[in-house]
């Protein structure tokens, strides 16, 4: 299918066109198409048929170009034939019964169907995954979401989700399933691969990597168990599988489970080579600083401006949210909207949990007197890091107040340049960061901390565009 492209191109347009630019991503979600699910809504058939789009992937792509959206060009267009591909094999594929757990009473029953593995699928019966990956701002959630949105209504059983999120519900359901199994034990990550297998037949992780011992011990098993029960996943990441948890505890247990990737996956390279860096776009006023009285002032009218809009919902103090057994205090919110210091937010030893539950709860959410931070507020740091992760990922609308510009809070240009590492500059590079507008940091060092750290400024930055603005915050 031939791409046509506008014979001329507005202001507007060049803004947009940069195709797999991260802040163009959302403004497709948002203009194009309605936003997939993510953090906040997840489940499998949780998503209204309204959200759907009845065109192929190759017939939407196509008119997001025609319509000046998208800048096509040959390495997007194969990107997207393995999408088109992959679509038409699931339109004809049909996913095997899930067996029921057993239901006798004997000893014997009860002894052999705790972790009863199902027969596994012969591999031509089942289709293979799509890995894909690629440096921040290739379009991995824009080729996600486009994907997933175009699966037809007819398919009810899937989910598309961030895959922390997912680990997250994945190691409740564990707790659960051993609980239930009791003192005799057994294996549970087949009922919990079976109950998320009848949820979902097909399964989209944006964001897959792993981090952390816990989520690699048991990933090469479930990953195992979900493809026996038929299920079919998709996955963006920033890294090749063999890049996947290096330097990590154990990593000799987890190569199995990079083999399966390799073998059971298409793994498909995002990188085109071409620059599709950031272009400036227009701020809308949500970042305030320096922590003024009249910037105090301003940032507390909005506040109260938009916690007024409902004389049903008012305002309360120390709202209550519990999270896996543990009680966090809101203190100030509606319940669509939360007010937090930072210290409240960040000054505690808060896990990335607490944000996902803050960010569902509240599509609105205001964080006071953020300041400059240095290597003595490091875990500060790294959870107001996980914090904007967590608002990204939900499309919360951010207010805040800060002591310096906020893309400036990491930023320790006192120091001597010279400390900052050669990888930082080229990670902030491939951002389309300059050092100009957010500095930099030898806070951190090692290759995860330094793209956490770019990757949160870059987050920053498009969260404070009047497209995201305009867009975020929906419930």
């Amino acid at each position: 299918m031939r791409l046509v492209h506008p014979p001329q191109a507005t202001t507007a347009s060049i803004r947009q066109h940069k195709a797999f630019n991260s802040t163009v991503a959302s403004v497709e979600r948002s203009a194009a198409f309605t936003e997939a699910p993510s953090l906040r809504n997840s489940h499998a058939g949780s998503v209204s048929t309204t959200d759907r789009i009845s065109d192929s992937p190759l017939q939407h792509y196509t008119k997001l170009v025609e319509s000046g959206v998208l800048r096509g060009d040959d390495h997007q267009v194969r990107i997207i034939g393995k999408l088109q591909h992959f679509h038409e094999q699931l339109m004809t594929y049909k996913p095997p019964p899930i067996p029921e757990p057993a239901a006798s009473g004997s000893l014997f029953s009860k002894l052999f169907s705790r972790g009863t593995q199902p027969e596994p699928l012969p591999l031509g019966q089942v289709p293979k995954g799509l890995y894909l990956y690629g440096d921040v701002g290739t379009g991995k959630t824009m080729l996600m979401d486009l994907f997933y949105q175009t699966l037809p209504s007819s398919i009810t059983r899937k989910r598309r989700v961030h895959f922390h999120a997912f680990m997250i519900d994945v190691h409740k359901r564990l707790h659960a399933a051993k609980a239930a199994m009791g003192y005799k034990g057994g294996d549970p990550i087949i009922p919990v691969a079976r109950d998320l297998a009848n949820e979902a037949y097909i399964l989209c992780f944006d964001e897959f990597q792993v981090t952390d011992i816990a989520d690699a011990m048991i990933l090469r098993r479930l990953l195992e168990s979900l493809m026996s029960y038929g299920v079919v996943c998709v996955l963006t990441s920033n890294r090749h599988p063999d890049d996947l948890y290096k330097n990590g505890i154990q990593r000799s247990s987890f190569v199995p489970a990079i083999e399966l990737l390799k073998t059971r996956f298409e793994v498909t390279d995002l990188d085109s080579g071409t620059d599709y860096r950031r272009i400036p776009r227009a701020l809308s006023h949500v970042y305030y600083h320096p922590l003024t009285p009249e910037n105090r002032t301003e940032i507390n009218k909005i506040f109260t401006s938009i916690t007024s809009e409902d004389d049903t919902d008012s305002v309360i103090s120390n709202r209550k949210l519990t999270i896996w057994g543990r009680t966090l205090l809101v203190p100030e919110s509606t319940s669509k909207v939360a007010k937090f210091s930072f210290t409240d937010l960040c000054g505690k030893p808060l896990s990335a949990a607490d944000y996902l539950e803050v960010t569902k709860q509240f599509p609105t959410v205001f964080v006071l007197d953020v300041p400059k931070m240095n290597l003595s507020s490091k875990d500060m740091a790294r959870r107001f890091i996980t914090f904007i992760d967590a608002c990204y990922e939900s499309k919360t609308k951010l207010f805040i107040s800060s002591e310096v510009p906020i893309y400036q809070v990491f930023s320790d240009e006192a120091k001597d340049k010279s400390q900052v590492t050669d990888h930082m500059r080229s990670v902030m590079d491939d951002l389309g960061l300059s050092s100009d507008t957010v500095g930099a940091s030898s806070m951190f060092t090692g290759d995860e901390e330094v793209f956490a750290f770019a990757r949160a400024c870059s987050r920053l930055v498009q969260m404070g565009s009047r497209e995201w603005a305009e867009s975020a915050g929906q419930q």
